[in-house]
């Protein structure tokens, strides 16, 4: 079973970021920043655990406000480092465990929280900056992460309490992963800074001080306060603490703080905490029954014959092929595609048996590999290939013999001017 052993709090400002790949951490300013991680350093490394879950926003670097979503988890293998336009930091990539961010989204959707999920998206120095300050990156990270981006920079936001109930789900999905894992949460953001308008520059290290403490020994009364509250107290992008909620609903009721500090450098009140984990073992195995609640939506699902629900290990799998699929809706894509489709298979880094699949037009085959329906329907009206004939494909049917089972006999493709 997967063990949640601790978590920990750290302001994600860029000015972490920027010390390390300038070698500024001994310099006056902000060496008392670099000394407040290294207990964190310490504690990572003498604990060593397998994932980080790491919650964090994005700064409208890979999100934009044209979709712009509450709780989005990243489900991919891996991620890359952010261009925030000075070029991407000289960090490699960091590893995620996509099977626990699967488990994770699953077991948050039965429990009723819409998430979304993302893959082939680099992250910014929400996550890299501490990260950076915090592990070693030389020859790759040695720890895994799931990343959980909290949208909280376009109103409607979620309240401390929902984010403080997200916490509480995630203890339940991470406890009830079936692989052995020690996982320790990561929340970022904040303390008290505003960078807008004419109170930017605005602090409150009494508020700061009184948020830690209540976050360790109280945290159920930081769920009563509205971000109204929260702004007014900490600044409006200091309001962002909400998202140390989560971390701290996942852990036990009682913790230790076995680290806390903080430093008020310039605009942002960087603070640093440890927070170690006392959960106990009950008698009865509730993460048994908490994965048959998972499952639930989808028993009996694979009775049904013939049938490839699109799970997200399918679309992981299969995502090189359908971003190649779903670029066929530009107009220019299209042209390309039905001038050189070879040199466009290999622009694009197809493997050889997705190529084949292409070009034989192998609808079943595709769709068993992973891709999407709606795409490969994109894919036959470029071509030329009605909907009814790939149905009638996917049926091992000829086109005639598939109409004689319809009520009527019609020939159709997506709409449009082509």
């Amino acid at each position: 079973m997967a063990k949640i052993i601790g978590g920990l709090a750290v302001s994600h400002t860029p000015t972490i970021g920027f010390a390390v790949d300038h070698n500024k951490q001994k310099e006056q300013a902000w060496e008392p920043i670099f000394s407040s991680f290294e207990p964190m350093q310490r504690w990572l490394a003498e604990k060593k655990p397998d994932v980080l879950l790491y919650v964090f926003n994005d700064h409208v670097t890979s999100f934009f406000f044209d979709h712009y979503s509450t709780f989005a988890l990243g489900i991919d293998d891996e991620y890359q480092v952010a261009d925030e336009g000075g070029g991407p930091r000289d960090l490699p990539p960091v590893k995620g465990h996509a099977a626990l961010s699967r488990h994770i989204g699953t077991s948050l959707m039965s429990d009723e929280f819409d998430m979304s999920f993302f893959m082939n998206k680099p992250l910014d120095h929400g996550l890299f900056s501490p990260l950076s300050a915090l592990l070693p990156s030389q020859g790759g990270w040695p720890t895994q992460v799931v990343p959980l981006q909290i949208g909280v920079l376009q109103f409607p936001v979620p309240s401390a309490r929902r984010c403080y109930k997200l916490g509480q789900a995630l203890r339940r999905a991470i406890e009830s992963f079936p692989e052995d894992l020690t996982v320790a949460l990561v929340a970022t953001g904040g303390l008290s800074h505003q960078v807008h308008g004419e109170r930017c520059g605005f602090n409150n290290p009494d508020w700061d001080a009184q948020f830690v403490d209540a976050l360790a020994n109280d945290p159920e009364s930081l769920t009563q306060l509205t971000v109204a509250e929260y702004a007014q107290l900490g600044g409006m992008e200091g309001a962002e603490v909400i998202m140390w909620l989560v971390m701290r609903g996942a852990l036990s009721a009682n913790v230790t703080v076995t680290h806390q500090s903080y430093y008020l450098p310039s605009m942002t009140g960087i603070a640093t905490l440890i927070l170690e984990n006392h959960a106990r073992t009950l008698p009865v195995d509730t993460t048994a029954r908490h994965r048959a609640h998972i499952a639930q939506e989808l028993v009996g699902l694979e009775q049904l014959e013939g049938t490839y629900p699109f799970t997200q290990q399918r679309s992981l799998n299969a995502l090189r092929l359908n971003r190649f699929l779903h670029k066929l809706v530009q107009p220019e894509w299209r042209a390309r595609f039905r001038q050189q489709p070879e040199q466009l298979y290999q622009q694009e880094g197809l493997t050889e048996q997705e190529q084949q699949m292409l070009r034989d037009r192998d609808w079943r085959k595709l769709i068993q590999y992973g891709a999407s329906f709606f795409l490969l329907e994109k894919f036959g009206a470029v071509t030329g290939v009605s909907n009814l004939h790939i149905y009638a494909a996917m049926r091992g049917m000829s086109l005639d013999d598939f109409q004689k089972t319809r009520n009527q006999q019609v020939i159709y493709s997506v709409a449009g001017k082509e």
